[in-house]
């Protein structure tokens, strides 16, 4: 049996900082007000240049390099964004490119807030499959670019940012021990963002903004109230597992009222709970793979703890995902000398996709010459 191990993981958070303080240059709003209401007392904001694309691209390269793996020889890339730069191609495909990854599937998802747990559990079919044997699951968001920054309501709450893990199979037991989704289109109006090409008008209030983000948020956190609590514990039921059998708890970063309430439900100490909301704010599908990062970072899993992540967001969407941490793992890597062949790949990589448009463009063109030839014969 195949069994779906994290040896990778990776982030990217943009340099722009913009704190309570900022915002209520903008709205009518206060660092109080934020704060007692979300937990948040900052948030990072893409600069010009940065989009969705360049900082999933960031969190692929880290979570490569700390996985020791080429991007050559990755199997799978799934991509959840509800914010990409452009509705097709997918965000995938253009991380693939920029990475170098010539031999990847390559796909996005999108559930919204929920969208890196739907990812992860697909990629963890996907290699216990056998048919794969590694997978890049990235988490991105550029949400600034879609809120109204006169809505305090929406503006307080999202920031941007992009977080990886990279996932491998092995016979070794542990890893990704279960993965819990689900959905309630019925609750889709809650929260809605622009509409593109058609006359789809969600049904949450008379003045509809079909440009940005919208949201009800009485409904919202009421739901995630319910849902992240529930949602954990199944999770860890599925794997065999209690609550009280978790080192480590890492739930959506939306609000800080949210979390302590499931850790309440959950009976919980907010010692087993990892919050970074104050410094980023919700960043959607990027919220839980940056959290799992830091939590790494900051010396909290060890090998054979276990921890459970639990999203909620639009659709609406939940799902959670326990897993057995074991990052020394039987798994043939690549040495530390490879290191810097992959730096010369990837500075390679955007000359090689000018090669190939180049040769497609040629081919088209030699193929209008030809059939012009045979026109006239």
């Amino acid at each position: 049996m195949q069994y779906a191990h994290i040896s990778g993981w990776g982030k990217y958070v943009p340099a722009r900082r913009m704190t309570n303080d900022d915002l209520a240059q903008l709205v009518e709003t206060s660092d109080d007000w934020i704060q007692t209401r979300t937990g948040i007392v900052e948030r990072r904001i893409v600069d010009e240049g940065e989009t969705a694309i360049t900082m999933a691209v960031k969190a692929a390269r880290e979570a490569l390099q700390v996985a020791h793996f080429s991007p050559r020889h990755v199997d799978l890339i799934i991509v959840a964004t509800f914010s990409p730069d452009r509705v097709m191609p997918s965000t995938a495909c253009m991380v693939q490119d920029a990475i170098g990854a010539d031999g990847a599937a390559a796909f996005d998802v999108n559930a919204a807030c929920s969208g890196f747990v739907y990812g992860l559990g697909i990629a963890r079919s996907m290699l216990m499959t056998g048919e794969y044997s590694n997978a890049l699951v990235i988490g991105t968001e550029a949400v600034s670019h879609m809120l109204n920054w006169e809505d305090r309501s929406t503006c307080v709450l999202f920031g941007d940012g992009a977080g990886a893990v990279f996932l491998q199979s092995s016979e070794h037991p542990g890893g990704i021990l279960a993965v819990t989704l689900g959905a309630d289109g019925s609750g889709g109006q809650f929260l809605t963002g622009p509409t593109v090409g058609n006359n789809y008008v969600p049904q949450i209030g008379a003045d509809l903004d079909l440009n940005h983000l919208q949201m009800n948020g009485p409904a919202v956190f009421r739901f995630a109230s319910r849902i992240l609590g529930k949602a954990a514990k199944e999770s860890a039921k599925a794997a065999g597992l209690e609550m009280e059998d978790i080192e480590l708890f890492i739930p959506h970063q939306a609000n800080l009222r949210i979390i302590k309430s499931a850790a309440k439900h959950l009976n919980l100490p907010m010692e087993k709970v990892f919050v970074n909301l104050q410094k980023y704010g919700n960043t959607s599908s990027a919220s839980i793979p940056l959290a799992l990062c830091e939590a790494i970072e900051e010396g909290r899993l060890e090998p054979g703890d276990h921890v459970v992540m639990v999203a909620f967001g639009a659709g609406l969407t939940w799902g959670a995902a326990t897993i057995q941490w074991a990052r020394a793992l039987p798994i043939p890597q690549e040495p530390h000398w490879h290191t810097p062949t992959h730096w010369a790949w990837y500075r390679l990589s955007p000359w090689r996709s000018l090669v190939w448009r180049a040769t497609l463009r040629l081919d088209a063109w030699v193929d209008r010459i030809y059939r012009l030839i045979r026109h006239r014969r």
